[in-house]
C-alpha cells in the first residue's frame, strides 16, 4: 500500500500462479481467461481445507489483488509509449502464500479442471519471482491517466540518482488495488511499480 509520494523498495522471492497472453484487456477474451483461470486456481487453493486437504503449512488468509506485467514487442513499455492496446503482451498473476509450492499448485489445477473442464489450464504456471529494487507510487483515478503519476514517478526515479530498469527481463508492473467492475474510474487504486538500477 505504498502512498501517492513515490518511494524505493526492494521486493524479495514471492510465489506467484502466472498467465502469459497478449491484446487488449478491455476486448481481449484471451485476458478475460487469464483471469478465470488465475481466480479460479487461487481459490482452490484458498478453499483446500474445506475439502481436507489442506497443504502443509496452510494459514487462512485474503486471495491477494491481481497484477499485471507490461511490455510490447521490441519497444520496451513504461505505461506511457504505447497507445494501440492491442499490441499489448502482459502476465497477468496472483501472489500466492508460502506454503504453495509446485505440488499444491497441481493440486489446484487437477480440482480446478473438474469444476470447469473448458479452461486451458496448461497456460498457467506456477513461478518464485523476486522482482528486486523497485520505485512504486499509488496511482488514483482512471487507467488512461496514469502517465501523468508515471511522470511523478520517473521524476522521483531520477531525482534519487537511479535508472529506470524496464527491458526484455523487468517490465512495467501494475498492481490493482480495486475491482473495475465494481469501482468508479475515479476511486480506482492501482500501484504502479518500474525496476530501477543504480546509475552508470
Amino acid at each position: 500500500m505504498p502512498k501517492t509520494k513515490p518511494a524505493l523498495i526492494q521486493v524479495p522471492k514471492m510465489n506467484f500462479i502466472m498467465v502469459d497472453g497478449a491484446g487488449d484487456p478491455n476486448t481481449s477474451e484471451e485476458y478475460k481467461q487469464a483471469l478465470e483461470l488465475l481466480y479460479g486456481l487461487s481459490y482452490s487453493i484458498k478453499m483446500s481445507k474445506m475439502g481436507g486437504n489442506a497443504p502443509e503449512g496452510y494459514f487462512e488468509y485474503v486471495v491477494p489483488p491481481l497484477e499485471g506485467l507490461w511490455w510490447t514487442e521490441g519497444l520496451p513499455f513504461d505505461g506511457v509509449n504505447v497507445k494501440d492496446k492491442s499490441k499489448f503482451l502482459w502476465t497477468s498473476m496472483i501472489r500466492q502464500p508460502e506454503f504453495v509450492s509446485e505440488d499444491v499448485f497441481e493440486q489446484a489445477k487437477a480440482e480446478l479442471a473438474k469444476k470447469k473442464p473448458h479452461l486451458d489450464l496448461s497456460r498457467a504456471r506456477f513461478a518464485v519471482w523476486e522482482e528486486g529494487l523497485c520505485a512504486q507510487v499509488m496511482h488514483k483515478g482512471p487507467y488512461d491517466d496514469e502517465p501523468a503519476t508515471i511522470e511523478k514517478l520517473d521524476s522521483f526515479i531520477e531525482d534519487s540518482g537511479l535508472v529506470c530498469d524496464i527491458s526484455e527481463k523487468r517490465q512495467h508492473h501494475e498492481i490493482y488495488l480495486s475491482d473495475p467492475r465494481k469501482a468508479a474510474p475515479e476511486k480506482l487504486k492501482t500501484v504502479i511499480r518500474h525496476p530501477v538500477r543504480k546509475g552508470e
